[in-house]
């Protein structure tokens, strides 16, 4: 029987990253648990896309984006955990028609038929960890606001599945571009 891990590969993903205050928050937050939990650190996003490991298609596609999209407000809905290491812990966010209008652009911009579901979230927390102590998180949490914008959106090359702290540690940003004001 074999019960080797999934095979990673390399891909890139693009974020959007939030603006300030909202930005300086979810840093310090993220940075609070990681020490907290020894957890990597990671900057806050939320993923919009992930795709073929095309550096080429990856600048267009982040020029593009930042030409024709403004910055993006997003609901906060509520604080979730899970068992995934990369949704240990994070805030749900509302999908709108302006992050589905710009999930739209870059995927066609990569031309790529990636099977990303866009499912709208910003992580705080990267950690195996136990579900009654993932509660006792999540409980702990309150956010100061309840829409955020985004006004930046970034390529990241990242190993998939990302699955530890050596694999976060890789992340390498590739295109970082702000959306039109």
């Amino acid at each position: 029987m074999n019960h080797e891990l999934p095979r990673t590969h390399t891909a890139i993903a693009y974020w959007l990253t939030p603006a300030e205050p909202a930005h300086t928050f979810f840093e310090n937050m993220i940075c609070d648990l990681a020490r907290q939990y020894d957890a990597p650190v990671f900057e806050p996003h939320v993923t919009i896309h992930v795709g073929s490991n095309h550096a080429e298609a990856a600048e267009k596609a982040t020029s593009q984006a930042a030409f024709v999209c403004e910055p993006v407000e997003l609901k906060l809905l509520d604080v979730r955990h899970s068992g995934e290491f990369t949704k240990t812990l994070f805030v749900q966010l509302a999908l709108n028609k302006e992050l589905r209008r710009l999930n739209k652009i870059i995927r066609s911009d990569v031309q790529n038929s990636s099977d990303y579901r866009l499912e709208p979230h910003l992580s705080l927390l990267y950690k195996k960890m136990p579900i009654l102590e993932r509660r006792r998180l999540v409980l702990s949490i309150s956010l100061p606001f309840s829409e955020v914008i985004f006004d930046s959106i970034k390529a990241v090359r990242c190993a998939l599945p990302t699955r530890n702290r050596a694999d976060v540690g890789a992340w390498r940003g590739i295109a970082t571009k702000s959306l039109r004001r």
